[in-house]
């Protein structure tokens, strides 16, 4: 069998450029919601990446001492899904990947379903992947657990080992080495954290024609 027989993408970051809008919005109503003036965006945006929205409230109760006001999920979400029609856009060179594309692919995403569907009508993806949508959650245990991805492969009948996940995040790289996949992590600008990619063995992809390059060897 040809590797890789599926390929997993991650949505927020890699998919779509999501993650300085949905991070900003967070920001902003974690302020209005009493955050600490001395956590700024960077670090809410370090903390947060990658993970569920389940897994950023825990964060904000346990680590930054916040009582979440009555409500706060759904005004979260319908200030985020107002910036999203108005400003989303798709990562560079991914609708080309995606028009070239000739393997099976699906979406495995730490964002609920109605975000990934909203996500990817918006940016015109959604036609790449059909149903084939899988959300943090339909788990137990989201990233960087590897749950979310064996259940996707699960769902297509790929065997692990001949999976290919695309990430941008160290939760979200973590769950896919630990699924027992290869990992390809896009990081458009060099990093601090780039060692830690490389060194869990993810190959890093700076522009997204790599991978398109890759997948049609």
């Amino acid at each position: 069998m040809t590797f890789p027989a599926l390929v997993i993408f991650d949505l927020d970051g890699t998919l779509v450029d999501s993650e300085p809008l949905a991070n900003r919005v967070f920001y902003e109503k974690l302020v209005e919601a009493g955050l600490d003036a001395a956590i700024d965006e960077a670090r809410v945006t370090a903390d947060f990446t990658g993970l569920s929205l389940q897994s950023c409230f825990r964060h904000a109760s346990e680590v930054y001492g916040l009582a979440l006001p009555e409500g706060f999920r759904d005004v979260l979400q319908a200030e985020t899904y107002a910036r999203m029609r108005r400003e989303l856009v798709p990562i560079p060179g991914v609708p080309a990947l995606l028009a070239g594309l000739t393997r099976p692919r699906c979406v495995a995403s730490s964002s609920e379903l109605e975000k990934i569907r909203l996500s990817l009508d918006l940016t015109g993806l959604a036609p790449h992947f059909g149903a084939h949508l899988f959300s943090a959650e339909q788990v137990q245990n989201g990233k960087p657990a590897p749950d979310l991805f064996l259940f996707a492969a699960a769902q297509l009948g790929a065997r692990p080992e001949t999976c290919l996940v695309v990430e941008d995040s160290l939760p979200g790289a973590t769950a896919g080495i630990r699924a027992g996949m290869q990992v390809r992590a896009y990081r458009p600008q060099p990093s601090d954290a780039d060692e830690a990619f490389a060194a869990m063995g993810c190959v890093l992809l700076r522009d997204m024609q790599e991978l398109a390059a890759e997948l049609a060897a």
